[in-house]
């Protein structure tokens, strides 16, 4: 895509010379794409449905650390995540625009990467990059994403549709971005005392492809169409189980009581955690970063996700009295709070206690 042999300062292409360069292989996927780059706007038709649009921000410092992301993977990343918000209205993702503030460390080659790794999650997921921005930055890197999606609007899933007695689903695995990230962070504080010493990252592929590079639920969509089921309320695992289902709750002004047995959790995770000497659990409800889908079905559909791979019951919708409960192992009933991300606050998760 991409052949420059040397590094290239950003100030030899300037604003529009280095999006002119960045944009010059795009490749338009969808017939609802009229026009993508290259005018002062993209011309979308989207008329078949009502359109979904979200919005994320990175913030280098913030959401990701150089010293341990690859950029390629970090421009997947950037895009996947704001899918994956999509994907958790029940709709189709479409288009993309992407805008990066950049500062002068970087060179031509580095944010080529970024942008390769974003182009291969809009062919991935088959999306089409229609526009953004390239600015300066003083403060390290920047890059903000808006997903724009399609969907029917009797297929629209809120987060405020859970009722009482409705079943609490989760798809995949939970807490591995999590402890993929303490691997991360052990190393680096390794390097740091020893900048000559080697990471030790061996044993920890599926975790820390679960930080680096993780994928936004698709198949779920999939599957829950094919399985005839409308889940009554949906969100993504980004702050981690907890926060993302009290979201619902407070959303729909419901309680909810999830069993820790039932929480799906890989063995990596359960391995890593046990060498960090922190309670996988803890990792699933407040680590986040999963990008898992949480959401609500009526009860009539149980039978149909029933013993499923993918699909896992964790819990009910309670009456709004009973608050967020979870029953621990040993039938201990503990409160969830919301004790993952937080932007404007502490963001490392703590014991439940």
């Amino acid at each position: 895509m991409f052949e420059n042999k040397e590094t290239t300062n950003l100030s030899a292409f300037g604003e529009f010379g280095l999006i002119e360069h960045l944009t010059k292989n795009i490749k338009i996927r969808r017939s609802s794409t009229l026009k993508g780059v290259g005018d002062d706007a993209a011309v979308l038709d989207l008329t078949k449905g009502k359109t979904v649009v979200s919005t994320d921000l990175l913030c280098e410092g913030v959401h990701f650390d150089m010293t341990f992301t690859p950029l390629k993977h970090l421009g997947y990343k950037s895009i996947v995540v704001n899918l994956s918000d999509i994907y958790a209205m029940n709709a189709t993702p479409s288009q993309v625009t992407v805008s990066m503030a950049i500062s002068s460390r970087f060179t031509v080659e580095a944010v080529e990467e970024i942008y390769q790794g974003m182009l291969l999650a809009c062919d991935q997921y088959n999306v089409d990059l229609v526009g953004g921005d390239t600015t300066s930055s003083m403060a390290g890197l920047m890059i903000s994403v808006t997903a724009i999606g399609i969907a029917n609007e009797k297929d629209i899933a809120y987060r405020n549709g859970a009722e009482e007695n409705d079943i609490i689903c989760v798809s995949g695995d939970l807490g591995a971005a999590y402890m993929g990230l303490q691997v991360l962070e052990r190393e680096k504080a390794v390097f740091k005392e020893n900048p000559q010493a080697q990471p030790d990252l061996s044993g920890n592929d599926y975790i820390l492809e679960r930080q680096l590079k993780p994928e936004a639920r698709k198949d779920v969509i999939d599957m829950l169409a094919e399985l005839k089921i409308k889940p009554s309320a949906m969100i993504d695992v980004s702050d981690g189980l907890a926060s993302d289902l009290i979201h619902i709750c407070k959303q729909s002004d419901v309680g909810c009581q999830i069993y820790e047995e039932r929480i799906p959790l890989d063995h990596n995770t359960v391995d890593a955690a046990e060498k960090f000497n922190l309670n996988p659990t803890t990792a699933a409800l407040n680590g986040g970063e999963d990008y898992e889908l949480l959401f609500t079905i009526k009860p009539e559909d149980y039978e149909k996700i029933k013993g499923h791979v993918e699909l896992h019951p964790i819990g009910h919708i309670a009456d709004k009295g009973a608050g967020y409960r979870m029953v621990a192992k040993g039938d201990a009933v503990v409160e969830l709070t919301a004790q993952g991300w937080n932007a404007f606050g502490n963001e490392q998760p703590k014991e439940e206690e």
